[in-house]
């Protein structure tokens, strides 16, 4: 295996790892939170934690990492992610798995933005579209991997499954320490006079007006769309369809599939043939068609069918945004991946938030503000690029 090869081998692993972690919680927390006699608000608050720790942490990670290099501070997010894992599989009290979760957010934010710093550094900017969409598919194997590890693992013990996800995450810690290369030079590296910032939303605003700002407000559609939809379907299938948890768990496993494949498979291709702008567009606009035809399905294939659309669409707006972020970034790749990986976690964290509260309003209301939002950004998009802000496309 060629080196570069092997890099993007060991990040995939250990992207792979950590998403895997994070979703084989999604069928335990119920039983968990359940167990420890606590209920939906303390759940919805262990579910959102992980994403605003998140959101904090990863540009001061992002900038730490311009500063010192990428290798110590993967090592150090997948480090923390195992011990997170380890003491939540260990948990005999509530607050004591707030604050495994908390602490898993902390330190995995780190790996994130560092692994995508990694490739910005080690690939071309024709090649570099490929490399992200690679990145992205290692989250969705997590993704698909990981909820149903966890329900598997999860009939011997309920810790089982967080004792064997911080196994992985000690693997990958060994593949990076012993195999890994540090990809950025010393000669490279920025200042380590400036302080570094935190996400404070001063700065997030200050973000939003500076020259990745409508690449950073594309970064949180990507995640507040697929939250959106993800945080409330298993009650939106239940209540309108009558679907059982397996059935459920059929089709988030089409989800995580499709988005693998697209990511992984076509991304590349596609951005080099198009370019990342036409990719952002068309990629908007097909998330916003696919929420309005989630409203229409009544079949479970046509349920199949019309998910599979949305996450094709919003599966390749992911690598395609992360792309030209880096391309464009004026600052160092850490910083620049940090702020996109900051603008996703407050997707994340708003999605499934705003899903759940308009849900109680009407079931179809999610998916139909979806669209709307999807379409608005898509025209937000179109705007932008005919000013020529955009790059090949």
């Amino acid at each position: 295996m060629q080196p570069n090869s092997r890099n993007v081998a060991i990040l995939f692993f250990t992207l792979a790892v950590v998403m895997m972690g994070f979703g084989m919680v999604i069928p335990i927390f119920p039983f968990y939170v359940t167990d420890f006699g606590a209920g939906g608000s303390e759940l919805g608050l262990l579910m959102a934690i992980f994403a605003i720790m998140q959101f904090i942490f990863a540009p001061i990670w992002g900038q730490l990492s311009d500063r010192v290099g990428r290798k110590p501070l993967l090592l150090l997010g997948v480090t923390g992610n195992a011990i997170s894992l380890l003491l939540f599989g260990l948990s005999t009290q509530l607050w004591m798995l707030f604050a495994a979760r908390a602490l898993g957010g902390i330190l995995s934010a780190a790996t994130m933005p560092t692994a995508m710093a990694f490739i910005g550094d080690s690939t071309s900017d024709e090649n570099r579209g490929g490399g992200m969409g690679v990145m992205g598919a290692a989250m969705g194997v997590g993704m698909v991997l990981g909820p149903g590890l966890g329900g598997w693992l999860a009939g011997t013990s309920l810790s089982l499954p967080f004792f064997v996800a911080a196994g992985l995450s000690v693997v990958a810690l060994v593949l990076i320490y012993l195999i890994l290369p540090e990809s950025l030079p010393a000669e490279r590296r920025e200042s380590t006079t400036s302080r570094v910032k935190g996400p404070q939303f001063s700065y997030l605003w200050r973000a939003l007006w500076g020259p990745l700002g409508l690449l950073l407000f594309m970064a949180f559609l990507v995640s507040f769309a697929l939250t959106n939809f993800e945080g409330i379907f298993g009650l939106y299938a239940l209540d309108r369809f009558g679907y059982d948890a397996q059935r459920v768990g059929t089709i988030m496993m089409v989800v995580g599939l499709v988005g693998t494949i697209v990511q992984g498979g076509l991304t590349g291709p596609l951005t080099r043939r198009f370019g990342e702008a036409t990719m952002i567009k068309v990629s908007l606009f097909g998330s916003a068609i696919g929420f309005a035809l989630m409203l229409t399905a009544t079949t479970f294939a046509g349920v199949l069918l019309t998910v599979g659309f949305f996450v094709l669409c919003n599966s390749m707006l992911r690598p395609a945004v992360s792309s030209l972020t880096s391309r464009r970034a004026t600052m160092g790749q850490g910083a620049a991946m940090g702020l996109n990986n900051a603008f996703m976690s407050l997707g994340r964290i708003i999605g499934p938030l705003w899903a759940g509260a308009i849900f109680d309003v009407n079931l179809h209301y999610p998916y139909i503000t979806g669209a709307i939002i999807m379409a608005i950004g898509f025209v937000v998009a179109l705007a932008w690029l005919a000013q020529g802000e955009g790059v090949r496309g």
